[in-house]
């Protein structure tokens, strides 16, 4: 299926022997994690304002029949330098039977009627992993970051390729977190016994609006904090500034570090890193540094923030 408002994304190698069970499959855009199970859509807005009301956050339990789950998949999978193969589903395949799929919010109906990569308020680019999420990938490779024994924030995640490779190097917890929940399994079929899944027992799934799963999450007692949180292709929309970086600001730990993957600019939507480096050194929170320029096409970047002095956010 073609769509509006696309860009290319890199080739990816078929695994023709299926998933291992050691490894992490995914569905491109978020719509199941696999075998962190949910079921999930994200959303970036694309108008000038954010969209009123807010979705209320919500936390996602794991269905506990993974492998039933995975048993028609076609997969690709992702393979950089030394790093663990990441297995998603094939984007083309889901979308041809998007029909067949439960579709509460009437997203996947919408996109294949549109045949539109973006429809503001409704799907925003989720069923396919954009490439900037291959840059941070490549740079997490290129750095050997291991993760060991740190908490991790995914943040819009997306098909969550980010929060896998977290977890398969040795994280101690991976948050995923996006906008939308394409609906919930039933309660009979939600839970699963973690002592069988020790990566499983690593994650939690969240979904909302930034502003509500903030608020939902520094509820909890001892408060959340993350020493790595990994977010790509999120400051496409100016609006989203404000929460977006009050979200990184309070779920930071002390000496955490931000990994952010953009391009320069987003074309019908307004936003960049440019932007967004103004807004954040407007702030005067966080210091922001290039950790890698892409110099051809529309140029793409990684960039990490961190507190400009050490302290409890």
């Amino acid at each position: 299926m073609s769509f509006c408002f696309n860009f290319d994304v890199p080739e990816q190698t078929t695994n023709p022997d299926g998933v291992d069970g050691n490894d992490l499959c995914l569905l491109v855009g978020g719509i199941y994690f696999f075998p962190c199970t949910l079921l999930f859509i994200f959303q970036i807005e694309d108008n000038p304002k954010p969209a009123a009301p807010v979705k209320p956050a919500k936390e996602h339990l794991p269905l506990s029949d993974l492998q039933l789950a995975i048993s028609d998949a076609v997969t690709e999978t992702v393979t950089i330098g030394i790093l663990p193969p990441l297995h998603f589903l094939n984007e083309t395949v889901f979308e041809k039977t998007a029909s067949e799929r439960e579709d509460n919010e009437k997203i996947l109906s919408r996109t294949a009627e549109q045949r539109s990569d973006l429809i503001s308020g409704v799907y925003e680019g989720g069923l396919k992993v954009w490439e900037c999420t291959y840059d941070l990938l490549e740079l997490i490779e290129k750095d050997g970051e291991t993760f060991e024994g740190k908490a991790v924030l995914d943040l819009g995640s997306g098909a969550g390729l980010l929060g896998i490779l977290a977890l398969k190097r040795g994280a101690g917890q991976v948050h995923f977190q996006d906008y939308n929940n394409n609906g919930n399994p039933p309660p009979k079929k939600r839970a699963v016994e973690l002592s069988q899944q020790p990566l499983l027992a690593k994650c939690r799934f969240f979904s909302g609006d930034w502003s509500t799963f903030l608020a939902f999450v520094k509820k909890e007692e001892p408060e959340l904090k993350y020493d790595i949180i990994l977010t790509s292709e999120t400051i496409y929309n100016t609006a989203y500034y404000p929460v977006l970086h009050e979200t990184l600001h309070k779920l930071l730990a002390p000496d955490g570090l931000i990994y952010l993957a953009t391009k320069s600019h987003y074309f019908g939507v307004g936003g960049g890193l440019h932007l967004f480096e103004t807004f954040v050194e407007q702030r005067g929170v966080f210091s922001l540094n290039h950790l890698w320029d892409g110099e051809q096409g529309l140029q793409r970047h990684v960039v990490a923030l961190r507190f400009k002095m050490a302290k409890d956010s």
